[in-house]
């Protein structure tokens, strides 16, 4: 069901070639067969064609002057003369040739006896094909227009589909309305504002990043979500890390955490490189993520997310992946950030 959510146009074109290939073989060979009608001597085996040419020539033996036995016989017996030569150079007996010359004589208007002197047969034009070979390959032909106009119908629907959902913003602002009820830590109990980031295989410039304001319009910080880290020399980029991060402008320190697919997180290695840029957090869907500061709380919930495959390690990079930011506001009075007195904590550490 996944492979027919993902590619619904590839899933209609086999399920097409399927349903032909039923269509031709069982229904067209075993349950209902082709019934030819109308052959003639000439469509039989060449065994049953010699049998039958020699009988005719026996019959017109014991009536020469009656022509019509082998008109009638091989009236519609196309090149019929060039047969009897041919029977007459695979027949030993004198007598069983003369009455074989015979025939040929009515029926192509000389003996056999008269060739080149090679003994070659005249040059004889081939039959036409009675066969629907060409009306076969029209078909098929036809069948894979229908199949190729089916496959691009529904890709250009998807992409018009997906053209609609880019036209959404990143994010939903929340009601202007100040929220009322509070929680016991003095958080509102409803986000001011909330936000979607979206990523794809392929958006390799992928940072989103998103203004947080109060319902009076005031600034009070950003927050976003961009590529920390991706593995392999392939490009699109193989992304295996995100930061998702938090500024608040009453609080000179940026949060971030690095989300890290299965494959980084158990690499000791990579996990290593990526601990200066935040704490590390295991992908997981529905997997909620809090970054808190001074004055701000950003619960970033992961809605979707899907593993690429191909040459590198399982679970090593995202085809997909999808996140919700919620921004709350604590609730009380902050004064401005006191920059000078924590630069000089960090100049006595």
């Amino acid at each position: 069901m996944d492979f027919i959510k993902e590619r619904p146009g590839l899933s209609v074109l086999i399920a097409f070639i399927v349903g032909l290939f039923i269509g031709q073989t069982l229904f067209g060979w075993y349950l209902f067969p082709v019934e030819w009608t109308g052959a003639g001597p000439q469509d039989l085996d060449q065994a049953e064609r010699d049998v039958y040419l020699q009988t005719i020539a026996d019959a017109y033996s014991f009536q020469p002057s009656n022509t019509d036995i082998v008109t009638r016989a091989l009236g519609n017996w196309q090149n019929a003369s060039a047969d009897i030569c041919a029977l007459r150079g695979r027949t030993a007996d004198p007598a069983a040739q003369q009455r074989l010359d015979a025939i040929a004589v009515v029926a192509g208007g000389q003996a056999c006896g008269a060739l080149p002197a090679d003994g070659s047969l005249p040059t004889v034009p081939e039959a036409e094909e009675d066969s629907n070979l060409g009306t076969i390959l029209a078909l098929l032909l036809v069948l894979a227009l229908v199949g190729a106009g089916i496959v691009v119908v529904l890709n250009r629907r998807n992409s018009m589909m997906a053209e609609d959902d880019n036209v959404d913003m990143y994010y939903e602002n929340m009601p202007e309305s100040a929220p009322t009820m509070t929680s016991e830590e003095g958080v509102s109990a409803v986000p001011i504002a909330r936000f979607q980031s979206d990523y794809v295989y392929g958006r390799d410039n992928y940072d989103d990043s998103f203004s947080i304001e109060n319902s009076g319009g005031e600034f009070l910080g950003e927050c976003g979500v961009g590529i920390a880290e991706s593995i392999g020399s392939d490009t699109p980029k193989n992304v295996t890390a995100f930061e998702v991060w938090l500024f608040d402008k009453n609080d000179i320190r940026t949060i971030t955490k690095v989300v890290m697919s299965d494959h980084a997180f158990f690499d000791e290695a990579l996990k290593a490189k990526l601990a200066p840029k935040g704490e590390p957090v295991l992908a997981r869907e529905n997997e909620v993520i809090v970054l808190e500061t001074a004055t701000l709380i950003i619960n970033a919930e992961i809605k979707e997310m899907q593993y690429g495959a191909g040459s590198l390690p399982p679970q090593s990079y995202f085809e997909n992946f999808s996140i919700e930011l919620s921004a709350w506001a604590k609730e009380g009075d902050f004064d401005d950030p006191d920059i000078e007195g924590r630069v000089d904590e960090l100049l006595e550490y």
